[in-house]
């Protein structure tokens, strides 16, 4: 739970931040190892130590605030994507290959953010407000290009169209794929019974071969 803030009305800009602040770090630390679906308003709340009407004070909702929380672990995994690019860390081989293992990789290292885009379409943004959901837009649209970009010059031969596409179905693809390989534990157990062993290695091995598939794929479409 985060330590109480030295004023109970946040008045000043920098208190405002403040605020927030304490309110991110609150939704942060409720998703060490959990799901967004799990987590209410009011373990927000609580977790930053003010009232859940404090909360809707500044976001226009839970789901806002988890949507602020995915754009910030979004353009992080995209720093990350493109260091890796620029190194030695990628590993040799077909450029296709090479970027879908490597994609893989560190998407499997970002559980929130892969529960984030699960989430993202379904809840996250059909409770906001028109004014928050044009500002993650924005910001989307942004990262999305970036991702094509990094794309394209990982693996020489998409076009930018093609980029664009590929990186718009790898996002899809994570939200599809993430759940699906982590569920519950009753549908894992399930699972088992029928011979599907899920987790984090089915989630990298699956969303590697996909990603690759469809770098192939969209590379040979052209534009």
């Amino acid at each position: 739970m985060s330590e109480p803030l030295p004023f109970r009305r946040a008045r000043r800009p920098e208190q405002v931040e403040l605020r927030r602040a304490a309110i991110f770090t609150a939704a942060r630390e409720a998703l060490a190892g959990r799901s967004v679906r799990e987590i209410t308003l009011r373990e927000l709340a609580e977790g930053a130590g003010v009232a859940k009407s404090h909360v809707l004070r500044y976001f226009d909702s839970r789901e806002a605030v988890f949507l602020e929380l995915l754009a910030e672990d979004w353009a992080a995994w995209l720093d990350d994507l493109a260091d890796r690019i620029g190194t030695a860390a990628v590993p040799a081989g077909d450029p296709a290959q090479r970027l879908g293992s490597l994609l893989a990789e560190t998407l499997r290292a970002r559980p929130v953010l892969c529960d984030l885009f699960a989430a993202m379409s379904g809840e996250l943004e059909a409770n906001v407000s028109l004014a928050s959901a044009r500002a993650f837009k924005r910001r989307g649209y942004d990262y999305t290009t970036r991702l094509a970009e990094l794309a394209a010059r990982a693996a020489p031969g998409l076009s930018e169209a093609a980029a664009i596409a590929f990186a718009r179905a790898l996002i899809a693809g994570v939200a599809g794929l993430w759940p699906f390989t982590n569920p519950n534990e009753i549908v894992a157990t399930a699972s088992l019974e029928f011979g599907q062993r899920l987790g984090p290695d089915r989630f990298e091995r699956e969303l590697r071969d996909t990603a690759t598939a469809l770098i192939i794929g969209f590379r040979a479409r052209g534009g």
